[in-house]
């Protein structure tokens, strides 16, 4: 059959050609010279002047053109600086083969005006801003994330979260589609930066596209366009770094991305500190603030016990000795127009090893006492993830979205940890295993109306299993005198299921009506044991110190929402409608609560003009109480420190003020964002604590009023005398609460801090660019006493480009601690440098760290009970030579 229709074909074809007629010749100057892109065309001799064929001379003045008519035509011949010539065709019968040679007469030319066609650096256009990368980068930018580092208006942190003035984006594309979701730093810290071609920040995003132009979006995501030399091709690169004392980084990429299928998979193996995930944590469980299916999305188990280091102001890889191992499989495919399949495999191996030593003075009320913590943590995990999404167009309006996700992590932690001079070793082994289950579906019921239906399933569990082979409590256990070890179990359950109905009608003056109506249903089982042993021999399940909870909420809720729009004031109104059915059931004691809470919302947006917005709202909210609140017994949450729950249901009150500020234009590269939050907590839960130097006892308990005032204010300016960013940012945060101390009456607690800072950063063309700034931190707390610290963080980082194949980085960083009266400043050298050996193919390069080889760093901390001093080992000084290859 196959033979029939080519030979079919062939007879067809060989017809077509047979009766054509074929013209051909060659075009020359007056002196015989051959004229190249001469434009040559077939065209009708009546007053139409229908153009029948057309074409251009080769480099030897050649041209060829065929025609399947018969009749009078003109052969016009046209090239710049020679004058054009008209040369009468007559076609009496198909099938012949014409020679038309002939000559041009030169025609000096006058040009007043050039019209050059540049593709600008910037396009805005309606909710899309267009970067052009080649405008921002230099060529030193080995991932997504230097690269997007560099484009204005982006804020890239330290931890890799990206926002787009203070907004932090939904997700980052590739070439329109999504991998990662809200686990996009795993993209753009990995993916290289050589293949993007421009980068579009997408305002008012949707992540539903049935929903474009209904719902009002603040959202933004960002979406990385390939330049067409990396588009329907296998391509990627491999890089090794070796160094001394067995310091190593090893990672590859290999990608295709087509119009139906796209494939991204990457590996990252590194012992020198390199965090190439960002925060897992975003990507098994995504949550997006006011998206219309999050239902569900932020419920999780939350584990009690967790030997975990201090979050430190500080570059993190320096104090990460590390060995780990990322594997990420990726892969989006497209069998018809209608379905679209994502998949994700994730495998992370990681061993961690964590240095500090603390000395800790209280002095609270009538307890005053010092310790000290030599502390060595050694963390193994394993997590293993997999993805599962199905999206299908029923039709052009309805479309049926799955996601399948199942996680299973295993965390083993240990600690070498010398309290008081005491030896001591911990062991904690933590499992979680998760079932997500999501089904969403979307019916655009008419142009201005959609309707969204979403169901969804949770199962997870969090088992924990913790020794400790020291006894630190004999004036809490006074009978067990002979005790040398304790050792705790739990086990974190929760089950959740959730389903929600969603209508959006908008009016004809853009005015939107929203109404959702659902229910939540979350039943959380906590049961705990701790157990005081002597050696193996059980001594004692101490009363007070176990944990039988079993806690379910119901939620049936109604939502309503109504933007009203007057010309740019946009006034938007909110009350949701709650009734709970609450049963705690904790040691035996069962209680219920049927609570039926209003929360309402009323905001105002003000559009100035393009670049000048105005947004304010106020709320009030109630909630219930989480399950790690209102467990009734004492479990361990650190070696030395206990805490309990309420035992009961409790009600919280809160009401919030927002007010911000945003002014942004993209063209003159110039963006100012404020903002002020004050929150008021009518009923909140503090702690009453009981403080021994060998052990701390704490057990929330609901008070009244606390408040907490942060106000924040950046500005990001591009000064074209100097071609250099500046941006400058300050913040104040103030918070104020209540909590009890050794069973005291109930004191003031009082925080206040400052954040103020610079930087400024050059954008020149030629070989040498800068970027340096400053960053202070002033922190009190103030209860009977004050304490307070002053900070200082400042850098300076030089980049060189001495030719297109050499580059040379210099990072520098200056860390200064008012407080501390001896080594209270630490300087810090890194470096890299990269030679291309072939172009876009090979590089070899040399990096270093810590060039000065400091081997601890010290940091001084306050808290509402006395100060702590914590000194930090660091990585020591390595060297790295770097190989990296593209295919």
């Amino acid at each position: 059959m196959k033979f029939h229709i080519l030979i079919v074909a062939f007879i067809l074809i060989s017809q077509s050609i047979i009766g054509q007629t074929l013209v051909s010749g060659k075009i020359s100057d007056e002196k015989g010279v051959p004229i190249p892109l001469a434009n040559v065309l077939i065209q009708k001799k009546d007053s139409t002047k229908q153009i029948i064929s057309y074409t251009y001379t080769n480099n030897d003045g050649f041209y060829k053109l065929s025609s399947d008519r018969v009749g009078n035509f003109n052969i016009v011949i046209s090239a710049l600086g020679f004058e054009k010539k008209i040369i009468p065709l007559k076609i009496l019968e198909t099938s012949q083969n014409l020679i038309k040679n002939t000559f041009l007469l030169e025609k000096p030319i006058s040009l007043n005006q050039i019209t050059i066609k540049v593709d600008p650096p910037i396009l805005v256009r309606n909710d899309t801003i267009t970067f052009k990368s080649s405008a921002f980068t230099d060529g030193t930018e080995q991932t997504v994330e230097d690269l997007l580092k560099k484009i204005p208006g982006l804020n890239i942190s330290s931890e890799g979260i990206i926002r787009v003035g203070n907004i932090e984006i939904e997700k980052l594309m590739v070439d329109g589609d999504d991998l990662f979701e809200k686990g996009y730093r795993i993209l753009s810290k990995n993916m290289p930066a050589y293949p993007i071609d421009k980068i579009e920040v997408l305002k008012h995003y949707s992540n539903n596209k049935l929903l474009k132009n209904i719902e009002n979006s603040d959202k933004v995501a960002l979406n990385l366009k390939l330049s067409e030399d990396y588009k329907n091709l296998w391509f990627g690169n491999f890089q090794t770094n070796i160094g001394n004392d067995s310091f190593y980084e090893l990672k590859s990429n290999l990608m295709n991305f087509g119009k139906k299928n796209k494939y991204f998979f990457l590996t990252n193996f590194n012992n020198i500190g390199v965090d190439a995930t960002g925060d897992i944590n975003s990507l098994i469980r995504p949550y997006r603030a006011n998206e219309s299916s999050n239902i569900g999305d932020n419920q999780s188990v939350r584990n009690l016990l967790n030997l975990s280091s201090t979050n430190l102001n500080f570059d993190r890889s320096r104090t990460n000795f590390n060995n780990a191992k990322l594997l990420s499989l990726n892969a989006i495919f497209n069998p018809n127009d209608r379905l679209k399949i994502k998949t994700l495999a994730f495998f992370n191996w990681d061993k961690n090893e964590y240095l500090r030593n603390k000395i800790e003075s209280v002095d609270v009320n009538d307890s005053q006492f010092t310790n000290t913590e030599d502390l060595n943590i050694e963390k193994n995990k394993t997590i293993v993830f997999g993805k599962f999404d199905l999206t299908y167009d029923i039709s052009k309006t309805q479309t049926l979205e799955t996601t399948t996700k199942f996680n299973t992590s295993n965390f083993d932690d240990g600690s070498n940890l010398t309290f008081n001079n005491q030896p001591t070793l911990e062991n904690l082994n933590s499992d979680n295993t998760l079932f997500d289950q999501k089904i969403n579906y979307t019916n655009r019921l008419s142009t201005n109306k959609a309707l969204l239906i979403t169901g969804h399933f949770k199962n997870e569990e969090a088992p924990q299993n913790y020794k400790i082979n020291q006894f630190f409590y004999e004036d809490l256990f006074t009978d067990f005198n002979t005790a040398n070890n304790v050792q705790q179990s739990s086990n974190s359950q929760m089950q959740y299921i959730g389903l929600n109905a969603h209508l959006l009608d908008k009016k004809f003056n853009d005015n939107l009506l929203e109404l959702q109506v659902g229910n939540s249903y979350r039943k959380d089982k906590l049961n705990t044991t701790f157990s005081i042993f002597e050696n193996n021999i059980l001594l004692e399940k101490p009363e007070g110190f176990q944990n039988r909870t079993t806690y379910q909420i119901n939620d049936l809720y109604l939502k309503s929402k109504y933007t009203y729009k007057i010309k740019n004031l946009s006034i938007v109104g909110k009350l949701d409608l709650h009734q709970f059915f609450n049963r705690l059931s904790s040691n035996s004691v069962s209680k219920k609560q049927n609570p039926f809470f209003i929360n309402p919302n009323l905001g105002i947006n003000w559009k100035i003009n393009e670049n000048h917005k105005v947004s304010s709202s106020y709320a009030l909210n109630s909630t219930n109480t989480s399950t790690i609140d209102v467990y009734s017994d004492f479990v361990l949450t650190n070696f030395r420190s206990f805490s309990k729950g309420t035992g009961e249901i409790n009600r919280l009150n809160s009401s919030i003020l927002n007010l911000n500020y945003n002014y942004e234009n993209w063209k003159k590269q110039f963006f100012v964002n404020t903002g002020i939050v004050y929150s008021k907590n009518h009923d909140f839960l503090s702690t009453n604590s009981v403080i021994e130097q060998n052990y701390i006892q704490t057990e929330k308990i609901l008070i009244k009023n606390r408040s907490y005032l942060n106000i924040t204010a950046t500005s990001d300016y591009f000064i074209n005398i100097f071609s250099s960013n500046l941006k400058i940012d300050m913040g104040y945060l103030k918070s104020n609460f209540k909590n009890s101390i050794n069973n005291s009456e109930l004191r003031t607690v009082v925080s206040t801090i400052y954040k103020y800072g610079f930087e400024l950063k050059s954008g020149f063309t030629g070989k040498f660019n800068y970027h340096f700034g400053t960053k202070w931190t002033q922190n009190e707390i103030q209860t009977n006493i004050r304490n307070s610290f002053n900070d200082n963080v400042s850098f300076l980082d030089l980049k060189f480009l001495f030719s297109e194949k050499l580059n040379l980085q210099l990072q520098t960083e200056r860390y200064y601690f008012g407080n501390l009266n001896t080594d209270n400043t630490y300087y810090f050298l890194d470096f890299e440098t990269g030679y291309e050996i072939i172009k876009s193919k090979l590089t070899l390069g040399i990096s270093g760290k810590n060039l000065f080889n400091t081997k601890v760093f010290r940091n001084f901390n306050v808290s509402d009970i006395g100060t702590s001093t914590t000194e930090y080992r660091l990585l020591p000084r390595y060297v790295l030579f770097k190989l990296e290859y593209r295919f």
